[in-house]
């Protein structure tokens, strides 16, 4: 066995498939009927509370929601509620809480003051007994099984997943339904991904940007947060829209972009900027593009709605493997623990 095979981060984001394949069979009876009631009793809105890794899976909600259900969708403050104790109006929506835990008291109080407001709450949670769990009026366990190292890693695709057959099932849109079924098969493919380009060019950077666009921003988001948090590597993550004004003042030699793209409508969008930054004498880092000068990372043709999630998980195991290049322990981050208790 390898170092990287021996770190609980690499174990666990190894079990994804698994527990992605778990959650469809497990949780199928109820997505159908939750399904069913949103469909009967369509929400005006969709608001979600999450902190960390699980508001970068709300990040992936707003986009899912927003272009399969054309339903207005976005991440409230926790805070709002647990610190300023405000009570807004929340009645005819969809509150959806996304934790690993369950336990944190400012998503534990937010999604109270929603459902007190009027919504009806959906709790994406992996710990099953939780009070998160327990006072949602709906619970979508996620089924990832026990994650002890401080990265979330299988958590996070769950989460994903979770959403993704929500959506499929909500929508009435068979071919997202079908390739749902078909990403444990398509996770497995991409753990095996080779993305050791990205591991030798960024072994000894100093920072970079991570580049998403659509269902693709927030898993930007979570690679950025992966490369600080397991990496000591700063790293932000911006659209490939936003980052064309200020922040492309950095780009250029020596400042190198990991650029996730995905085969939708945004495609041709990030193509013109990872041409752009090559152009520029930048280094580019991409999975799921073919632009001349960039380096090609091992990309799983998929549905452009699954891509992202398969993108992540062929991170994941790069992003082990680079903490461990750069003399760090993923599994035991500096200062962080694995339930952070925000008020």
């Amino acid at each position: 066995m390898t170092q990287a095979q021996e770190t609980r981060m690499f174990a666990e984001a190894a079990e994804s498939a698994d527990a992605v394949a778990r959650q469809l069979a497990a949780n199928a009876e109820a997505v159908e009927a939750l399904a069913e009631t949103l469909r009967t009793e369509r929400p005006r809105a969709v608001v979600t509370f999450a902190r960390g890794s699980s508001d970068h899976a709300a990040t992936f909600a707003k986009y899912l929601i927003e272009t399969r259900l054309g339903l207005v969708t976005t991440s409230a403050a926790p805070s709002v509620a647990s610190v300023y104790g405000a009570a807004p109006d929340y009645s005819g929506m969809l509150a959806i809480g996304i934790s690993q835990s369950g336990k944190s008291p400012d998503i534990l109080a937010a999604m109270r003051t929603a459902k007190q407001g009027g919504a009806r709450t959906l709790a994406l949670v992996n710990v099953t007994d939780s009070p998160l769990a327990a006072e949602a009026d709906t619970c979508l366990p996620l089924h990832a099984g026990p994650e002890v190292s401080v990265a979330a890693t299988k958590s996070y695709i769950t989460a994903l997943a979770g959403l993704l057959h929500l959506a499929a099932r909500w929508s009435r849109d068979d071919i997202l339904l079908e390739a749902v079924r078909e990403s444990p098969a398509l996770l497995r493919k991409a753990w095996a991904s080779n993305w050791t380009p990205l591991v030798n060019r960024l072994a000894e950077a100093r920072g970079l940007y991570v580049i998403g666009r659509g269902l693709g921003f927030g898993i930007a988001q979570e690679a950025a947060l992966k490369f600080k948090e397991t990496c000591g590597l700063h790293a932000e993550a911006f659209s490939a829209a936003e980052v064309r004004h200020g922040p492309m003042a950095l780009v250029g030699p020596g400042f190198p972009l990991l650029v996730f793209r995905q085969g939708d409508a945004t495609g041709d969008g990030v193509d013109e900027l990872v041409a752009d930054v090559v152009a520029r004498g930048g280094e580019v880092l991409v999975s799921g593009g073919e632009v001349a000068g960039a380096i090609q990372l091992p990309h799983v043709d998929a549905h452009p709605a699954i891509e992202p999630m398969l993108q992540i998980q062929a991170f994941y195991r790069a992003a082990n493997a680079l903490s461990l290049r750069r003399g760090f322990d993923p599994d035991h981050p500096p200062r962080l623990a694995k339930v952070t208790e925000t008020i």
